[in-house]
Order: C-alpha cells, then sequence, then structure tokens
C-alpha cells in the first residue's frame, strides 16, 4: 500500500519526462534512473525550503514499492516529503505518479546527515524540523540495516546465522568494476550507481520488474576498492551484495 500524502506540512513536487538515456532497450525506466530522479528530487526540495546548512545527507536504505515502472516519453509528476525523523537521520517519501494521477512507484528512503567538514554525523538540527517536521508528523524511523549477509541460512536468517554448505554453494559471484564517472562530489560512489547492479541482475534473470525493492548501504565504496557482486537467487525473491576484502558495502533484496 502507498502512504498518502501528509495532511499539513511541506510537499514538494517536480515534473519530469522519462528520455532515452533512463531507459533500457525495451523503453522501461532503470532503477538507476529512477534512483537519480529521487536524489534530485530531494536536492531540488532542500534547495526550495531555503534551508542552508553545513549537512551533507547520505541514504542509508531505499525501499522501492512498485506498481508499474514508467516507460520512454512519460511524463511524471514526482511529489516528496519528509514522512518520518530520528536523532540523526530522517526518512523521505517519494512517489513517481503518472497521466491523471495514476502512481507508478513509491520510495521510502532513510538519509543520514553528517556534517560537511568532518563527515561525522550530527543531530537534526531546529531549523529542519521547523521546515520538515510538521510534514513527518512525529513519526520516528530507525536507520538500522536488517538484510541478511552472504551465506547465512536459506530460510531467511537474521544476519548472523551461520552459514549453510548448500547456501554457500549456491552463491553466484563476479567482480564488479568501477568508473571515474559512479564517483560523485562527496567522493564516494554515488548511491544510485548501486542500482546499476539490481539492472544487471533483473537482466541476468530475465528481465522480470521486482514489486518491492531494497538497497541498504552500509559503506562508502571509495576510489580504489574491487567490489564483487555476490547473487542469491531464492524462491520469490533474489539478494544482491556488493562486497570487498569480505566485508558488505550494499546489500539488495527483490521481490516478486
Amino acid at each position: 500500500m502507498f502512504r498518502p500524502e501528509p495532511a499539513a506540512g511541506r510537499v514538494y513536487a517536480a515534473r519530469r519526462i522519462v528520455r532515452s538515456t533512463d531507459v533500457l532497450p525495451t523503453g522501461r525506466l532503470r532503477l538507476d534512473a529512477l534512483a537519480r530522479y529521487l536524489q534530485l528530487a530531494a536536492e531540488d526540495d532542500l534547495a526550495d525550503s531555503g534551508l542552508t546548512e553545513p549537512v551533507i545527507w547520505l541514504v542509508r536504505r531505499c525501499e522501492l514499492r512498485v506498481r508499474s515502472l514508467p516507460s520512454m516519453g512519460d511524463r511524471l509528476t514526482i511529489a516528496t516529503f519528509c514522512s518520518g525523523v530520528g536523532p540523526r537521520w530522517a526518512e523521505r517519501t517519494t512517489t513517481l505518479s503518472g497521466a491523471g494521477g495514476a502512481p507508478f512507484v513509491q520510495a521510502n528512503a532513510v538519509w543520514a546527515a553528517v556534517g560537511r567538514a568532518d563527515g561525522r554525523p550530527v543531530p537534526l538540527s531546529p531549523e529542519f524540523c521547523r521546515v520538515y517536521g510538521e510534514s513527518a508528523g512525529g513519526h520516528v524511523v530507525s536507520a538500522r540495516l536488517g538484510h541478511p549477509r552472504p551465506g547465512t541460512a536459506r530460510s531467511g536468517g537474521n544476519g548472523h546465522a551461520p552459514a549453510t554448505a548448500a547456501g554457500a554453494a549456491d552463491l553466484r559471484r563476479r567482480d564488479w568494476p568501477l568508473r571515474a564517472a559512479d564517483f560523485d562530489a562527496a567522493g564516494h560512489v554515488n548511491n544510485a550507481v548501486h542500482w546499476a547492479a539490481v539492472e544487471d541482475e533483473l537482466a541476468a534473470a530475465g528481465d522480470w520488474v521486482p514489486s518491492l525493492a531494497e538497497i541498504e548501504y552500509h559503506r562508502a565504496i571509495l576510489p580504489g576498492c574491487t567490489p564483487e557482486l555476490v547473487t542469491d537467487r531464492r524462491a520469490g525473491e533474489t539478494l544482491l551484495w556488493l562486497q570487498a576484502a569480505g566485508r558488505v558495502l550494499a546489500s539488495a533484496r527483490l521481490a516478486r
């Protein structure tokens, strides 16, 4: 079920046309392009609000609920609002709708606030709460991550279950080379790039479209890193991990 817009508080809306550079050969909007739409809407909302703080917002996790994905030429309305807060993070809900207001996708993303000078987490400011607090409506969200780790019990572990021989054997592994264009102004791989790894898996598995897609960002991917993409295809869902030197950098869960 999609979350409705708040009865009161700030909601920012923008319009966009799905261009040829954002789609697959079939014409379907790619998930990495969709993630850029979400990021641009968030940045434009902050700029439009007049809020100026020495803060960088880094996405911690993002969940997409998909009814269908737009196609090339579709005219979209992208509406976004703050839907929850925590001590040092906030949740943003963004809905992509087509002609007549029919929604395609809704994203719920938790963004952590870090200081621009030192990169350390910082509390939400009174000014942020003044601008965005009303739409959040007192809803408190967690920044905790919950995906299992590679090789955990195939019945769906809590991230700490021991690996099973069958589960480890079923994992598919390959290198995931990075490009100079994958790094953004923060000096690490942009969050939209992780969704390109998801698109690779969807193409390899028959180009299916998940009804639910989640990415959790564990660690920044920095220059010099050589990630490995690990895939675990299960009944009704697929799990993905980007990892390096045995450390999980990001994880994804795709459900049919």
